[in-house]
């Protein structure tokens, strides 16, 4: 009898699935496109934002479809769209969510219109298509699928297309965590923050975010005598200032990995040559440690960063003549830090590695710093959803989990206890290193791969089983 009744229940899902239509993903790849074209010409460079003209463009097409959504915004310029699709309650909610806003741009600099989103050489190009656009319509895309599909799910799904995240998280996360967290409670969500590592025309792994570093913006300040130009002093703050930066720029926080970290050297190993998987293997080894971390530091920035706490000295501004010797200078350290970095004790290794009373060091107001917490977990339903996806569009590759080492709107809702991860599309080196730079691009097809990654991972465990 047990056998009868498992042989029916088997029935019973293969005719369920039978009767769900198959996604058409080349098809669902060209309206993406279309809409992120749309999306693109819409600037929304932050400052100022205006997000709300974006916001409009995605709600107006969600009208047409039937989705509820709605736009709500602290400022009238900067909205942030909030679609959901119901389903039984069986589960909790999924939250698919991309910022609206993006960086500017130097126009210059651009061989072409950031704003005109060419396709060129199967390249679509434009300001905002790597950072964060086209993750706003990936998961825009998902939410039409499903919901023209007619499948049933066993969780809602909501759409947040947020404003502010490059800088002014205060008019988007922050205020939809503050003031309208009931219409984004979820239990998984995906976000920017992972990528599909692409390699001479292959496919070499998916990088899935599942913690980030938490960015600390903090000043240097010295302080001097002002006076003329032609007799040098010895408390000149610019030269203090510039042996304080000189310092730090040879030190190197000490390295630290985090169960995220140690799975992604872990896993990068088993898929890497062997002169490069010696290195990733013995990270953590005390007798070869300190040669890997200096070869990392001289050779891939970013498994340097993924490392440690980092500091980056990134603006210098001291005196106004070049006859005044100036009464204070100033530098701007954009220092990233490890989840569960100790800032009390961090900043009084600073004060020591400067080791200069007339140099202080200035962090930033506790309010305007992301929220750390835990890494999402690795072996939850959604991760392994993600993970069974990536084998089925990129076959015979392997999901990493990555601590991201910039910042996302992620770190919010991990704070509230949100498992949050970290996706995005298909690009080479240099289409990652174009991010926030110049001629900003992705592959046409490979952002088709990445619809079809954020459906099959989203439908894993979103549709009614």
């Amino acid at each position: 009898m047990r056998r009868i009744l498992l042989i029916l229940l088997s029935s019973t899902v293969t005719l369920a699935q039978s009767q769900t239509p198959a996604p058409d993903f080349n098809k669902a790849r060209d309206e993406a496109i279309q809409i992120l074209q749309d999306l693109i010409r819409i600037d929304t460079s932050n400052p100022p934002g205006n997000e709300g003209k974006a916001a409009a463009y995605l709600k107006a097409i969600l009208d047409k479809e039937g989705i509820p959504c709605e736009i709500l915004a602290i400022e009238p310029a900067r909205g942030n769209l909030v679609a959901r699709i119901r389903g039984n309650g069986k589960a909790r909610p999924i939250l698919l969510m991309a910022h609206l806003d993006v960086v500017g741009v130097e126009r210059e600099k651009w061989t072409m219109d950031p704003f005109a989103a060419t396709i060129k050489d199967g390249y679509l190009y434009g300001r905002g298509v790597f950072d964060d656009k086209s993750n706003v319509v990936a998961a825009l895309q998902v939410m039409l699928m499903l919901h023209r599909s007619k499948v049933p799910l066993d969780r809602d799904i909501i759409f947040l297309a947020e404003a502010g995240e490059e800088g002014t998280t205060s008019v988007g996360i922050d205020f939809m965590v503050k003031q309208h967290w009931d219409k984004i409670d979820a239990e998984f969500a995906i976000n920017e923050g992972g990528w599909v590592l692409q390699e001479n025309g292959k496919t070499r792994y998916v990088a899935v975010a599942t913690t980030e570093k938490v960015p600390y913006r903090t000043q240097l300040i010295a302080r001097g005598s002002s006076g003329h130009g032609s007799m040098p002093r010895i408390d000149n703050p610019i030269v203090h200032l510039a042996a304080a930066i000189a310092r730090l720029g040879e030190y190197q926080p000490p390295m630290r990995l985090n169960e995220t970290t140690r799975t992604f050297f872990r896993r990068l190993a088993s898929i890497s040559p062997p002169n490069e998987a010696i290195l990733y293997t013995n990270v953590e080894d005390q007798a070869v440690g300190k040669v890997v971390e200096e070869t990392f530091r001289k050779t891939n920035v970013m498994l340097n960063s993924t490392l440690r706490t980092s500091i980056s000295p990134n603006i210098f501004n001291g005196g106004f003549r070049s006859n005044v010797i100036p009464g204070s200078a100033e530098a701007t350290l954009d220092i990233r830090v490890l989840p569960d970095e100790d800032m009390g004790e961090f900043y009084a290794t600073l004060k020591r590695v400067i080791n200069d009373p007339a140099v202080e060091i200035v962090p930033p107001a506790p309010e305007t710093v992301r929220p750390a917490s835990s890494p999402s977990r690795l072996d939850s339903v959604l991760f392994q959803s993600i993970e069974k996806a990536q084998a089925t569009v990129f076959p015979g590759v392997v999901t990493l989990p990555v601590m991201f080492t910039a910042a996302t709107d992620s770190a919010q809702l991990r704070a509230k206890g949100v498992q949050a991860y970290g996706l995005g599309s298909v690009l080479s080196e240099e289409d990652r290193a174009r991010m926030h730079g110049n001629d900003e691009r992705l592959s046409v097809q490979g952002i088709g791969k990445f619809v079809e990654l954020m459906y099959r991972s989203v439908a894993g465990v979103a549709v009614a089983k």
